[in-house]
């Protein structure tokens, strides 16, 4: 079957092969065949290195196919079934789960490290324990998640992650209020959706930033009521705050740099809420004096920061009541001889999420 392959962490291109097996098929694993996947930044960041991930391995963590076949002990599954990939299942028995955490749980995780593709030169991982860039991919069972019909596999692949990850960082990790302000740093597919889910709460201002042009312009269109570049943003605070800051600033870039940002522009006593994944290596600084005495929250948000098989349900509720645009969200639709060209453009910023059709 045909996949792209990233060889060696730090290349920027993957090569799209025909000679890919997907392995590991058997008791509690499904085989899907994939339809439609999007392509995430985080796959980006695993390909360059700031997001630990063994190679050779096939990125994509973000789709939605159909049940080929089912291995023993599998219920809730069946051939032809139409599921979305949930890259980060919920194990149910860990510590975070019992807690309800299940965002926490890193049974997924574990995952990773077994690869769950070969070709003759040898073993392949999935990323995140997926591996979307492909035709077919065997997973865990509670990696797929039913679908209804009404929903197209390019809205399912989206909820998959970005979409839930940013609504969720709005409503789940900082619940933002009625009536309040918002910024949000990075208007890629998670800040857009994050825009979203800050307009869904009821923001009364909402401040897209982002050094790309076409980005602040789509922002506009999914619910902020200003737009900036980063050398804007400063009058943009005094402007619409006072200069006291806002009430919720979402860092969805996964940079210190941008940060530090965030929390010089938040409030105090305000919300500074990090979506963005960054580097193991990259400190993020305060200095205790600050931390004490501007009480600002701090609040990181994974995958959204709540139980995903029910952020993808509100998301698809959202969704068919109109209150949140998806279908507009994908800028760019590719097969998979493409994703080469669909990577520049998320590095230039020309896209907000692409569609890779299999």
């Amino acid at each position: 079957m045909r996949a792209a392959v990233l060889h060696e962490i730090g290349q920027d291109k993957l090569e799209v092969l025909d000679d890919i097996e997907a392995v590991g098929f058997g008791p509690g694993k499904v085989r899907l065949r994939i339809r439609a996947t999007g392509l995430c930044h985080s796959d980006v960041s695993a390909m360059s290195g700031v997001l630990p991930q063994p190679a050779p391995f096939i990125p994509g963590h973000e789709g939605a196919g159909e049940v080929m076949d089912v291995g023993d002990g599998v219920t809730g599954l069946s051939a032809g079934d139409r599921v979305l990939v949930c890259w980060l299942p919920a194990c149910g028995a860990c510590p975070s789960c019992k807690r309800g955490q299940t965002q926490l749980c890193l049974a997924g995780f574990m995952n990773a490290g077994t690869p769950n593709f070969k070709r003759p030169g040898g073993d392949v991982f999935g990323f995140a324990g997926t591996g979307t860039f492909t035709e077919e991919v065997v997973v865990g069972a509670g990696c797929a998640v039913p679908i209804p019909d009404d929903v197209p596999f390019e809205i399912a692949a989206l909820i998959g992650c970005g979409v839930t990850t940013g609504l969720g960082a709005a409503i789940n990790t900082a619940q933002v209020e009625a009536g309040s302000s918002v910024a949000v740093i990075g208007c890629g597919g998670v800040g857009i959706s994050t825009i979203q889910g800050a307009r869904v709460q009821g923001a009364a201002q909402i401040v897209a930033v982002d050094p790309v042009a076409s980005r602040r312009e789509a922002a506009l269109r999914f619910g902020a009521t200003e737009a900036v570049s980063p050398d804007e943003f400063a009058d943009a605070k005094q402007r619409i705050t006072a200069g006291e800051g806002f009430d919720y600033v979402f860092e969805v870039v996964g940079k210190s740099a941008t940060a530090r940002t965030a929390y010089d522009h938040t409030r105090r006593g305000g919300t500074l809420c990090i979506v963005g994944a960054g580097a193991m290596d990259d400190n993020f600084q305060v200095n205790m004096f600050e931390l004490f005495f501007d009480e600002k929250r701090i609040l990181p948000s994974m995958y959204g920061g709540g139980d995903v098989l029910r952020s993808y349900e509100r998301a698809i509720a959202l969704w068919r009541a109109g209150r949140i645009d998806l279908e507009s969200m994908i800028t760019h639709r590719v097969r998979l001889d493409g994703i080469n060209d669909a990577l520049d453009q998320m590095r230039t910023g020309d896209s907000l999420r692409t569609c890779i059709e299999l």
